[in-house]
């Protein structure tokens, strides 16, 4: 089954030295997961100020700029993982760095048909 991992933590909290271990630790789980058959994709997102919220209402189209939150934690990215159960999802969220001093939100993905299949990166 496959189980979206979101992951939130405040984006101020880290500096760049250790955003980037977070994302060399990030890669190497990526890499783990993937050779044991169950990573589908991973990426960190770029912070809220860059985001763009987008509503259609009566017709006519919506645009906010970002940021929305008014929480503590925002979505900072994800891991789309393929797990053979929910304690299989935990087990790995729990390996994420961000788990330490953030939170991770596991989803279950709905599979629907007539989707086009995902195109692997190189």
């Amino acid at each position: 089954m496959k189980y979206m991992l979101l992951i939130y933590g405040e984006e101020c909290e880290r500096s760049d030295a250790e955003r980037e271990a977070c994302y060399v630790e990030s890669c190497a789980l990526a890499h783990d997961l993937n050779a044991n058959g169950k990573y589908i994709s991973a990426h960190p997102l770029h912070p809220t100020s860059t985001a763009t919220r987008v509503r259609l209402r009566d017709g006519k189209r919506l645009i906010t700029d970002g940021p929305f939150a008014e929480t503590r934690e925002q979505l900072g990215g994800y891991f789309l993982i393929d797990a053979t159960d929910l304690d299989d999802a935990m087990n790995t969220a729990a390996r994420i760095p961000m788990a330490r001093t953030g939170t991770v939100e596991i989803r279950p993905v709905i599979e629907i048909t007539g989707l086009p299949q995902a195109v692997t990166a190189a």
